[in-house]
C-alpha cells in the first residue's frame, strides 16, 4: 500500500520559544512524502531526500501512525522524502516533512482523519525524533492547513486564523550556515520574554506585518544573529522583513514591483535567495 502528499513550508510572525504562543504563515514551497507500507514486515527506514540528513522523524511519524490504528505489528514501511523547504533555515522544513508523512501512511491505510489530529500526531512525533524544542504547533499548523495561524503551542490551540495575501511575494535569504532547533538553548531567549509576548498580541491585533519585523530584530539580537538582510529589505520597500525560526534565513513580504530592490541589495550578503509566494493551501494527497 502506497500514498503520496505533500505540505508548506512556512515562515515566522512570531517566533514561541520564549512565550509559548507563536505565529506562522504557510510559504509555496513543499515537502513531499511517499510511503509503501509493508506487510508482514516489521523494520520502517526512511530517507531524505539525495541528503545525509536523519531520517529518524519521518519513521517516527510512520510508526506513530500505525500504532494509532493498531497495526504496528503488522506492518513495515519505507518512506522518502523530498527537500524542496530548504532545511534548518527555519522554514519549517521538519513539520513539512511530518505532516506530509503523516497524511500520506493515513491515507496509504485508506484512512483520512480530522486536520487536528494529523497536526498532532506529527508533533508528538517531531517531540518524540527530538527535532523540536516547543512541539511548533504554530508551524504545523500554518503548514497543515495553509494561510497564517497564531497558536499557544503548549495548549495546541489555534487562537487566530489569517491570510497574508496570495498575491504578495515572499523573499527568503539563505546564509551559509544552518540551524538545527534541537540545539537551541532555550534560556538565551527568556530576557525577551516580556517583548515578544507584546509583540505577539500586535499580531493578534492585525499588525502582522509590524509583528514580523519587530519579532525578528528582538531574536537576532539575543541569538546574535546581523539584522543586516532585515533592514536591507525594509530599506528597500518591502512590507516587512524579519529572522524566520531561529534562523539562519530572513525571510521579506513584499509587493511584486519592489522584488527587484530587494534582490539587489541582498546580492551584497553571503547567501542564495528564493522568491514565492504566501500559500493559502495547505497539506494535499498527491497523486
Amino acid at each position: 500500500m502506497r500514498s503520496k502528499a505533500s505540505a508548506c513550508g512556512s515562515a515566522t510572525i512570531i517566533n514561541a520559544i520564549a512565550t509559548g504562543r507563536g505565529a506562522a504563515f504557510a510559504i509555496n514551497l513543499r515537502v513531499h512524502a511517499e510511503v509503501n507500507l509493508l506487510e508482514g514486515k516489521k523494520k520502517i527506514s526512511g530517507q531524505v531526500g539525495e541528503t545525509s540528513e536523519s531520517s529518524k522523524l519521518i519513521e517516527t511519524c510512520v510508526g506513530k501512525v500505525l500504532e494509532d490504528q493498531g497495526l504496528r505489528s503488522q506492518y513495515g514501511a519505507n518512506v522518502r522524502t523530498s527537500v524542496g523547504v530548504p532545511i534548518a533555515v527555519g522554514l519549517s522544513s521538519s513539520s513539512a516533512a511530518a505532516n506530509a508523512t503523516v497524511l500520506a501512511a493515513y491515507n496509504a491505510l485508506g484512512k483520512n482523519p480530522e486536520p487536528e489530529k494529523i497536526i498532532n500526531l506529527g508533533v508528538d512525533a517531531s517531540f518524540a525524533a527530538g527535532t523540536t524544542v516547543t512541539g511548533a504547533f504554530d508551524d504545523a499548523s500554518a503548514s497543515f492547513l495553509g494561510g497564517g495561524v497564531a497558536t499557544d503551542n503548549k495548549k495546541r490551540e489555534i487562537l487566530d486564523r489569517f491570510e497574508i495575501d496570495p498575491d504578495l511575494k515572499v523573499l527568503i535569504f539563505i546564509p551559509p550556515q544552518k540551524s538545527y532547533t534541537a540545539d537551541f538553548d532555550v534560556e538565551r531567549v527568556k530576557c525577551i520574554e516580556e517583548l515578544v509576548e507584546f509583540v505577539y498580541e500586535e499580531a493578534l491585533a492585525g499588525n502582522i506585518y509590524g509583528a514580523q519585523t519587530i519579532n525578528g530584530l528582538l531574536y537576532c539580537s539575543v541569538l546574535e544573529y546581523d539584522p543586516k538582510p532585515a533592514l536591507e529589505a525594509l530599506r528597500a520597500g518591502a512590507l516587512s522583513a524579519g529572522l524566520t525560526g531561529t534562523g539562519p534565513a530572513f525571510v521579506a513580504i513584499s509587493e511584486k514591483n519592489i522584488v527587484e530592490e530587494i534582490e539587489e541589495v541582498w546580492k551584497e550578503l553571503d547567501g542564495s535567495i528564493i522568491v514565492t509566494e504566501p500559500s493559502i493551501k495547505g497539506a494535499r494527497i498527491e497523486k
